[in-house]
């Protein structure tokens, strides 16, 4: 059984996404990606294995705070990164840090500093069972405004297999799947932060009394049902 995470907020209760607005092609590459995403769970369960335990295996001795794998895992191509660790317990076991970096239009070839899209929170099974967005002192990365994260959200994509071809499929497959939910997310972090700053907070990016700044319950198969749904 998943376990029921506590949602975030300072100013406005999250509402999750409704569907309505979303063009049918839109919806239908959601839901092949909830399907991409299933898939990938399933293989692995068939032999065992979950996506926690499949990403951290040969990693060492799991830290609190540590970052699995060493190194981050990233596709200079495509400028898409994450990385899992575990500190917040909070019913989850640990949650994917998933980053984007855009090219640098005065550096041709080069990529910008990492911008945070979204976190993952997994259970003690391996399984997605919520979403949420930081502060930026949190991953200490650049921070954008909704609209160029969410940008940077639609151009993610692992496109290579370390260290681990399925988790890299699926943490693509669930920015694409979860997208109506990012946008939900990510420009309610943005109102938040400012109100914070209207209320006269000063350095509101790095206040550590400010770390999780919203956050939805999610449900893979029931996500892929909606979807599905919606469509016919």
């Amino acid at each position: 059984m998943s376990a029921v995470l506590p949602s975030y907020c300072i100013a406005e209760a999250i509402c999750e996404p409704t569907l309505a607005d979303h063009a049918e092609a839109d919806l239908r590459r959601m839901h092949e990606a909830a399907q991409e995403a299933l898939k990938c769970q399933r293989v692995l369960k068939k032999v065992g294995l979950n996506l926690v335990g499949e990403l951290l295996k040969g990693q060492g001795e799991f830290l609190e705070f540590n970052h699995f794998p060493d190194g981050d895992v990233y596709d200079r191509d495509t400028g898409s990164q994450y990385y899992y660790h575990a500190h917040r317990g909070s019913g989850e076991h640990g949650h994917f840090h998933v980053f984007h970096r855009p090219p640098e239009d005065n550096r041709p070839g080069e990529l910008a500093d990492p911008t945070h899209l979204v976190a993952i929170s997994m259970d003690a099974w391996g399984e997605p069972i919520g979403l949420f967005t930081t502060n930026r002192w949190v991953t200490g990365e650049t921070w954008r405004n909704a609209a160029d994260t969410l940008a940077l959200a639609r151009a993610f994509e692992l496109d290579h297999a370390w260290p681990s071809w399925p988790v890299n499929r699926w943490v693509s497959a669930m920015i694409v799947a979860f997208y109506p939910y990012l946008e939900v997310l990510i420009e309610h972090r943005d109102r938040e932060i400012a109100v914070l700053e209207q209320s006269g907070i000063q350095d509101v990016h790095e206040n550590r009394a400010f770390e999780v700044i919203g956050q939805l319950p999610i449900s893979l198969p029931g996500w892929e049902k909606r979807l599905a749904a919606r469509l016919k």
